[in-house]
């Protein structure tokens, strides 16, 4: 696709979005590259993925020009339309490895809730937010109605979602929509040093801590610590443990395998 671009260096790939004269908003025809993009990471050697984009802006979102976006269509067609965006949103939250949203300029309607499905989020001080739905006649989708009260709050997540406003970089950090703020110059460099700190995980272990974490709102105690059990059950018969040990009395990095 034209309009994504996929790079992999030192087992970091970064994903960017390039349709900077529509501010990075999605085709719509493209949201099955952008789901693929997704499972073709998560079934390749790269550890993490930095998702951003380019010439100043993160992703708009879907690309709503009526040209492009096809006008008025039957809710059959709608749906069936949704359901491409729906496996691009599951395909992101369902990764096993760490990935980073690397935000600058817009990220708003879709283009939030990927950042938002990111395991982190780096924010510019020019980054601006918003769940812009409502002000286009349209309810949140991309999983933002799952995503944002699990970062903001119930509450506050009503506020964002039923205004529709926009949130600069400061309250992004202050609310935890973004981890950190950074000079515009400094983000790729951030996002990949941060990258490099996630290459210092086990990869099996991490997929383990990422699956419990996604769930622990609608899990009880005792099915996470049950969840747990089991999980470390299985890491404790890898590879990768023996080499967690092995290196931490050595006093050297381990070298994981994933297995």
């Amino acid at each position: 696709m034209d309009w994504l671009r996929v790079d992999s260096n030192n087992h970091i790939r970064t994903l960017t979005i390039e349709n900077p004269d529509r501010k990075n908003a999605v085709p719509a025809d493209g949201w099955p590259a952008l789901g693929d993009a997704f499972l073709e990471f998560d079934t390749s050697d790269d550890r993490v993925l930095i998702v951003t984009g380019a010439g100043g802006d993160f992703c708009a979102g879907a690309d709503l020009d009526v040209e492009r976006f096809g006008g008025p269509a039957s809710v059959a067609d709608s749906h069936r339309r949704m359901k491409l965006v729906d496996r691009a949103a599951t395909a992101l939250h369902r990764t096993t490895k760490p990935t980073i949203a690397a935000v600058d300029g817009y990220a708003v309607g879709a283009g939030m809730n990927l950042a938002l499905g990111c395991d982190v989020v780096i924010a510019t001080e020019g980054a601006r937010f918003s769940e812009i739905f409502v002000r286009r006649g349209l309810t949140v989708d991309f999983g933002g109605t799952w995503l944002l009260p699990r970062v903001v709050g119930l509450q506050r997540a009503k506020e964002i979602a039923l205004s529709g406003r926009m949130i600069d970089a400061d309250e992004a950090v202050r609310l935890g929509i973004a981890l950190e703020m950074v000079d515009q110059s400094d983000l790729m460099k951030r996002a990949k040093e941060i990258a490099e700190s996630f290459k210092k995980g086990a990869p099996i272990a991490q997929g383990f801590a990422k699956q419990a974490l996604n769930a622990s709102f609608e899990s009880s105690f005792a099915e996470s610590v049950s969840w747990e059990g089991q999980s470390q059950s299985i890491l404790l018969n890898t590879e990768d443990v023996i080499e967690g040990v092995t290196a931490f009395l050595g006093k050297r990095d381990p070298e994981w395998k994933g297995r």
